[in-house]
């Protein structure tokens, strides 16, 4: 089988990226600068209306120019609002680009035998590239503007004095110069502290995961040395970063002001030799002071913050995508990545799925010559096995299990139990290395796909909400939806209050909306699941970001709805409601009901005693 290597994240799939979206940048391109018309044109008005209007003794013609200043401000504010559509369609498909690098890569990391695919792999795809879309946002609304705004405003500063253009250019030139190799710093400083925090989030999460055999070994002061090194290591790294950013702020606050104090120096010989009118030094004044110099110094520290955090994390991200090694000779290699499914913001759409009962490599799917739609929503699982590549030790062994029709399980279990590779597993996202995986008896590699898109809904821990309004998430899965359907989900699943707050069902979200919380963001992808035709849904720690009480809200509604329900418990609160609970312990795993998991079940015990005894709700 032919290996597809995974593409790099670097400027050609962002050439790539521009290439396949030149119209959308081509539009960002035109009605940035329609945006910056006041910026251009300010200074231009200003020195009008003081050299053709007040003081020629003509103030009405002085208030005409003033006045088309203040509709150029209009004006400007009409474009932002028709250019913040055309941003989302740069941001949302770069991230979709992403993901799907971050994805490939791990999928041949695993195969190459990479440890850290399952934990490193998945934390880039659920964090960092959130991080990439939020920064590319971000510095397309702040840096974009503020770049076109500067060139605007040097060129109409240069259509209004060529001699106050020739002395103020240089020393904002001077300052840019002199501030590339500063951010280069700054971004070489970023990735140390990244790589710092890394470390430090990593061996934290491995002391606390193991904390019972730390105390156990007497292993305290040791643990306890490790990892005060990776702070002390993370806490100087942050200051390198801090040292760097203020003496960039110093730099680029004197450069701003130095145009202007050259600008002042030199207007009396300008005045007198006629090459100035006043009007024109009031309006160079103006471009220099309410244009150049705020744009200049936004620029800069935009550039040295969000900038600088860009690149950083596209560096950590392109370790995923060029890690990837060839196994050893003779092991099997990932085929080709499949073709991509249309996805679902907020929550996974699922992918062909695969395991009739015979070995097959993970992600590696056969086309059903004839699909079949399931009688019922009804999920059943026979000796499964997953591994995260070949010599893999697998994440699920041996699993049988049958979840009936309008069912509720929960799932309990330590941390790379295979908790959410079981969910992906149901979802048809990948396929199990041998076993028998159906739906309503019908096994997976022959299910109708577009009954599972319709019938699965897997809603994951990190809930997505894309640019549009509160009605465009949440009839996603069901355009046909009332609006009166989509308050009644709101409702059953908590979330009526924040569309209330938000301003209802028109209110803009994403990059047109205000910023989002993560419980928020779930309540938003959980009225959105509520609200859709599946049968079947799927909680991977879905309400890990609420409260108790509005987690419990949350599953009831889903569990009234008679929807065949798993859930993935962030907190054992679930397990204890849950008709039926799965208990993945290795070679200890179990299924039954709370009560008699109590008795039979060590670990499930355990983890009960430890929430009752900590008084947890």
């Amino acid at each position: 089988m032919s290996e597809a290597a995974p593409r790099p994240i670097d400027r050609h799939l962002f050439a790539g990226f521009l290439r396949q979206h030149r119209g959308a940048a081509v539009a960002v391109t035109g009605w940035s600068l329609l945006e910056a018309v006041p910026a251009l044109a300010s200074g231009l008005l200003v020195a009008a209306a003081l050299d053709r209007g007040f003081l020629a003794g003509r103030p009405a013609e002085g208030f005409f120019w003033i006045g088309l200043l203040g509709a150029a401000m209009v004006f400007r504010a009409l474009m932002t609002r028709t250019l913040t559509p055309w941003l989302g369609r740069i941001v949302e498909p770069l991230r979709d680009d992403l993901v799907t690098a971050v994805a490939a890569g791990a999928v041949h990391r695993a195969a190459a035998g990479a440890r850290d695919t399952a934990g490193a792999g998945v934390a880039r795809l659920t964090v960092q590239v959130e991080t990439v879309r939020a920064l590319v946002s971000a510095l397309l609304r702040s840096a974009r503007q503020l770049g076109v705004s500067l060139l605007m405003a040097f060129v109409g500063l240069a259509a209004l004095s060529a001699p106050v253009a020739a002395v103020t250019l240089p020393p904002v030139l001077l300052t840019l110069l002199l501030c590339v190799p500063r951010l280069r710093v700054l971004a070489r400083r970023q990735r140390r502290q990244l790589r710092a925090e890394e470390r430090l989030t990593g061996a934290a999460g491995e002391t606390f995961d193991g904390i019972r055999d730390v105390v156990a070994c007497g292993a305290r002061d040791r643990v306890a040395d490790e990892l005060s090194a990776r702070i002390t290591d993370h806490r100087d790294a942050v200051r390198a970063v801090a040292r760097t950013a203020s003496a960039n702020a110093l730099l680029v606050s004197l450069g701003s002001h130095l145009p202007l104090l050259v600008l002042l120096l030199s207007a009396p010989r300008l005045l007198d030799s006629g090459a100035l009118s006043v009007g024109e030094l009031l309006g160079a004044t103006s471009y220099l002071v309410s244009g150049v110099a705020p744009a200049l110094r936004a620029l800069v520290a935009v550039l040295g913050s969000w900038g600088v955090q860009l690149a950083t994390v596209l560096g950590q991200l392109s370790r995923s995508t060029r890690e990837a090694r060839p196994g050893p000779r003779g092991q099997a290699r990932p085929g080709p990545p499949r073709e991509a499914q249309p996805g679902q913001p907020g929550e996974a759409r699922p992918g062909p799925p695969g395991g009739s009962g015979e070995a097959l490599p993970p992600q590696t799917f056969r086309t059903p010559r004839t699909p079949r739609t399931p009688r019922s929503p009804d999920l059943s699982l026979v000796n499964v096995v997953y591994a995260y590549g070949p010599g893999a030790a697998p994440v699920i062994d041996g699993l049988t299990l049958d979840i009936p029709a309008g069912s509720h399980l929960t799932v309990v279990g330590p941390s790379g139990a295979g908790k959410s590779t079981l969910t992906t597993l149901l979802a048809g996202m990948a396929g199990p290395d041998s076993g028998r995986l159906t739906l309503g008896g019908v096994p997976a590699t022959e299910v109708d796909r577009a009954w599972l898109h319709r019938a699965v809904t897997l809603i994951p821990q990190e809930a997505y909400v894309f640019t549009g309004t509160v009605r465009d998430n949440l009839r996603y899965l069901r355009p046909e939806a009332r609006d009166t359907d989509l308050l009644a989900s709101a409702t059953a699943v908590g979330a009526r209050a924040l569309v209330d707050r938000l301003g209802g069902l028109d209110a803009p979200v994403g990059l047109d909306g205000p910023p989002l919380s993560s419980g928020e963001r779930q309540l938003v992808a959980l009225a959105r699941a509520h609200v859709s035709p599946a049968s079947i849904v799927l909680l991977d720690e879905a309400c890990c970001h609420l409260d108790p009480a509005a987690e419990e809200r949350a599953e009831r509604a889903f569990a009234e709805r008679g929807t065949t329900l798993v859930v993935v418990a962030h907190r054992i609160s679930s397990a204890l409601r849950a008709p039926r609970v799965l208990v993945l312990d290795g070679d200890r795993t179990d299924v039954g009901s709370p009560a008699q998991l109590l008795h039979r079940s060590p670990l499930y015990a355990d983890l009960v005693g430890h929430w009752v005894s900590a008084g947890a709700p």
